[in-house]
């Protein structure tokens, strides 16, 4: 079994009290981490602190060639860091390399983005003064990051920090440390110097209070749920410290009449049942225009039985194991009340055994209402309930008839309909014919209740940057 420390100041770090990491897949414990605390998060937030000084005074340039080493390594790395994802977190390994992929593509971006960060001249109003508009790295930034994307949601918030100028520390999800803990190690060996990124695991309470409490962590972004982001908001207020929220979402998938069925049902296939139906832009409910329904939903549950249930280290494998025990209850339980409301499951609906690994079937429920649990929670697994509409109108009405406002998905032919339908949907990111939007170059983030501020893009950087007004008088 592997032993794992937490890594602060460039050093491993042990403590007295640990915590295992299981394999979802197997239920076996698969690696012994050194557990955290506030006096952990303290010693990162010291080195942090410490190394923004020198950090910040490197040039776009300076911080931009690290940020490609960093790339590098992860790249070379990229099988070895994929294996140690599929393991503590459940994803197929193929999943786990694509995901590897999309994270160093944020290292690639933000080692270039650096190098745009633009200030500003202001005509002044008197002859004798010049106006100047400066940006800089805000500080310390704190991550505190999710399980189901150990490696890209990393990436995501510590790239943009350093090509800002800013310093890291990261607290990871306890399912899913070793992913973490290996790119900070990576990090150190590209030459980005010691104290730069920490990374903390453990207790998520005490080392998310030491963080918002400290003064000199001057930045929070945070991914994970809706409940825990307000909390960690609440705690960044006595500070002040600037704040990004990626939080919940509970996306439509529009397919219109005349939508291209074949691409709708691959792209739905894409979005619901990548990394098992854990990802919070993935589709959570389906609305079909009722002349398209019947075929639509007869070729979505053909291809979905055809997907491939079991251990994300076995060749083929499609689909991965939930998380743990608490989701695979959430997950029955949404299930449950969609057939007791009257619900029809068309393909899945069974909890298997495989092993002592946490399997649901990929699941199409067709009759769904908006009474269903599936309909206005979000499930975060593998059920793709499916409710037919009648007109533009109605279906905006229902998409949007949420708290949340995350992703939203359209599939038409008729270019009039896309536009209208994505203009007036109040979600942060709409797929039009696209099922896999996300990408580096353009800003994720929602609407609502999924959060505040935005990751990727040129905006990405902006989070993580003051701007500052200097008036010289001549």
């Amino acid at each position: 079994m592997k032993q794992a420390n937490l890594y602060i100041n460039g050093e491993w770090v042990k403590t007295s009290e640990t915590f295992d990491v299981v394999n979802p897949a197997t239920n076996e414990v698969v690696a012994s981490v050194a557990k955290g605390g506030a006096k952990e998060a303290k010693l990162a937030a010291d080195a942090a602190y410490e190394a923004f000084l020198e950090w910040s005074k490197k040039t776009a340039e300076e911080r931009g060639k690290l940020l490609m080493k960093w790339h590098q390594l992860i790249e070379e790395y990229t099988d070895e860091l994929a294996e140690t994802m599929t393991i503590e977190q459940g994803k197929p390994l193929k999943e786990a390399k694509g995901e590897i992929g999309y994270a160093n593509g944020f290292v690639t971006w933000y080692a270039e983005e650096g190098k745009r960060i633009y200030g500003e001249t202001i005509p002044a109003s008197a002859p004798n003064k010049r106006l100047f508009v400066h940006k800089q790295p805000v500080g310390v930034m704190a991550a505190i990051t999710p399980w189901n994307f150990p490696a890209a949601m990393i990436t995501r918030k510590v790239a943009p920090a350093l090509a800002a100028g800013c310093t890291a520390v990261i607290k990871p999800a306890e399912q899913t440390p070793l992913t973490a803990l290996r790119l900070a190690e990576l990090a150190t060996e590209a030459g980005i110097p010691k104290g730069v990124i920490n990374v903390v695991a453990g207790d998520a309470k005490s080392i998310g209070e030491a963080w918002m409490e400290d003064g000199r962590v001057r930045k929070l972004s945070f991914t994970g749920s809706t409940a825990v982001g307000k909390l960690l908001m609440k705690g960044a207020a006595d500070t002040m410290k600037k704040v990004s929220l990626e939080l919940g979402g509970h996306a439509p998938f529009i397919v219109t009449e005349s939508a291209d069925l074949d691409k709708a049902v691959t792209n739905a296939i894409a979005s619901k049942f990548r990394n098992a139906g854990q990802t919070c832009v993935c589709t959570n409910r389906i609305y079909v225009h009722e002349k398209v329904a019947e075929e639509f939903t007869k070729q979505f549950a053909q291809a979905v039985s055809q997907l491939k249930i079991g251990n994300g280290l076995e060749e083929g494998t499609d689909i991965g194991p939930l998380i743990d025990e608490k989701a695979l209850e959430k997950v029955q339980k949404q299930l449950d009340d969609a057939v007791e409301k009257g619900g029809d499951v068309v393909t899945g609906g069974s909890v298997l055994t495989k092993g002592s690994g946490l399997f649901v079937e990929p699941t199409v429920v067709k009759g769904a209402t908006d009474e269903m649990l599936c309909m206005y929670e979000e499930t975060f697994g593998p059920i793709a309930p499916i409710a037919t509409y009648r007109d533009e109108a109605e279906v905006i009405r229902r998409a949007n008839n949420s708290p949340f406002g995350l992703a939203a998905y359209v599939f038409t032919e008729n270019i009039s309909e896309a536009i209208r339908i994505a203009e007036a949907l109040e979600y942060g990111i709409v797929g039009l014919n696209d099922g896999l939007p996300s990408t580096p170059q353009a800003p994720f983030g929602g609407f609502k209740e999924s959060g505040l501020g935005r990751e990727g893009s040129h905006f990405g950087i902006e989070e993580y940057l003051e701007v500052k007004y200097i008036s010289l008088g001549l």
